[in-house]
């Protein structure tokens, strides 16, 4: 058999003694200049820093487990009564008058959920022998007066000025508010009593689920770069770093649908063919029954001058915590800093003597405007691939730019444990039983890399939780939003 041309070898003499591809075998075959590597930086570069977003409901929030598939809890209704809108046909100067209210126009309440009155004398609240503030809206028109009957939805009253009702009621649209109540000598006292009202609220837990796959080949592959996650993991073998990402990743979004998520309307495609129902995360709360602040984010003083005064007319929580996206950010810092200037051009962010050793420092941590007020930059807001997508100046449509978040408990009755509890305004529920745990619950399959649990000849890593978040207070919650 005669000998095949190729493969063959080349050897070719060289002047310089030094390995090239002529002196050393065939270079179609093996080039042994490969023996020159590159310098290597063993380890990976982290160009993102710490790409997690969570940690906002860690900071601010608790956990706590629970055992059922809905959670409710009662929060308190408002003390006194008062209602807005109210009408009357009485003429200029009449000495009473009868005043016609619905419960919707109740303050203190909801319209599906008006002050409980079922007495004769003792309708949507209001009773006899009560003495009233009657003041007209969008004017300066005011007048005490008594009221002498009660029936569904009117109210009759008898006036103590000797001037009778100041404008005509045609037209006019009136304030009602008790300040107390007034009776003769030896007569009863009231014929009924008030009964105090709660807001009841409810919320589900969600089931969240992850996975990550690798095969069994690609375990034993180790590579050339050293790769590092944010959880502190690191080593050769990329499929690692690819579960301790996965893993990362599932926390992430454990706090992302605590944030984003929104029930299942009726009717909805999510509630028909999956048969999902979804949970009310803190933004859909917040902006269904706390506060909002449109166009953006505070800019001036006038800007938080007007939230402090709608706290007052809520919780007035004394400590408050500002999350902000970084334009808000800057936004407050600047006209905090505006309050705080001297002369022209003069700098003067906070208390230092502003020497050439020492680094202007040109931003915040906290204020005080009628409540205290300690601001921080949420990340979740400014990560590009998640809140953060919007331009520098936060201005997309729909933006969220941040939001305040009262310090602190609040009282709620607890309908699970049948009395009140102290609870933090926000906090996570999760599932969790003597026999089961399902606050972050892991497990792997397959016969890579452990024992043999079916014949896909990979290693499978399951994540799973079911979990809800409990926004408590929301009146005490401000979203600002675009």
């Amino acid at each position: 058999m005669p000998v095949l041309s190729s493969p063959t070898f080349a050897l070719q003499p060289s002047i310089n003694r030094q390995a090239t591809a002529t002196n050393y075998i065939d270079s179609s075959n093996f080039n042994f200049l490969n023996q020159y590597l590159p310098d290597i930086y063993e380890a990976e570069f982290e160009r993102y820093g710490n790409r997690s977003i969570s940690g906002f409901l860690r900071m601010v929030g608790a956990e706590m487990p629970c055992a059922s598939d809905l959670i409710k809890w009662a929060e308190q209704g408002r003390l006194h009564v008062k209602y807005t809108g109210c009408t009357t046909a009485a003429a200029l100067n009449d000495d009473t008058a009868v005043f016609t209210i619905t419960p919707a126009a109740q303050y203190q309440t909801p319209a599906n959920n008006p002050l409980l009155g079922t007495g004769t004398n003792n309708v949507n609240g209001i009773r006899i022998g009560q003495t009233l503030l009657c003041q007209q809206e969008n004017a300066v028109n005011s007048v005490h007066a008594v009221v002498t009957a009660v029936a569904a939805g009117t109210v009759t009253v008898a006036f103590y000025e000797g001037g009778g009702l100041p404008v005509a009621g045609s037209g006019t649209t009136w304030t009602l508010w008790v300040y107390g109540s007034e009776f003769k000598k030896g007569t009863t006292g009231m014929a009924d009593a008030v009964q105090s009202f709660d807001i009841f609220k409810d919320n589900t837990p969600i089931i969240l689920k992850d996975k990550f796959t690798v095969t069994g080949s690609d375990m034993t592959q180790i590579g050339w770069v050293e790769v590092t996650t944010e959880n502190g993991a690191s080593g050769y073998l990329w499929y690692m770093k690819a579960e301790h990402e996965t893993r990362l990743r599932f926390e992430d979004y454990l706090e992302a649908s605590m944030l984003e998520a929104v029930p299942a309307e009726t009717g909805s495609g999510a509630i028909a063919a999956p048969g999902l129902k979804g949970t009310k995360g803190i933004f859909y709360e917040v902006n269904a029954n706390g506060n909002v602040f449109s166009g953006g984010y505070p800019t001036s003083l006038i800007d938080f001058d007007a939230i402090v005064q709608r706290l007052d007319k809520q919780g007035a929580i004394e400590e408050n915590a500002l999350f902000l996206n970084r334009a808000a950010s800057f936004a407050m810092d600047d006209f905090l800093a505006a309050q705080n200037s001297y002369g022209t051009g003069g700098t003067s962010y906070g208390l230092f003597d502003n020497n050439e050793q020492m680094a202007l420092n040109l931003g915040f941590r906290g204020f005080r405007r009628g409540y205290d007020f300690y601001k921080s930059d949420w990340k979740y807001l400014n990560d590009p691939t998640m809140r953060g997508q919007g331009t520098a100046s936060g201005t997309v449509g729909g933006a969220i730019n941040g939001m305040l978040v009262p310090a602190g408990t609040t009282n709620v009755y607890d309908e699970v444990m049948g009395q009140n509890a102290k609870r933090p305004f926000l906090h996570v529920r999760y599932r969790q039983t003597e026999a089961e745990d399902r606050k972050f619950k892991t497990w792997a399959t397959g016969p890579a890399g452990g024992a043999a649990t079916s014949d896909l000849d990979a290693m499978e890593v399951h994540y799973l939780s079911e979990r809800c978040v409990c926004t408590l207070g929301a009146n005490n919650f401000f979203i600002f939003r675009s």
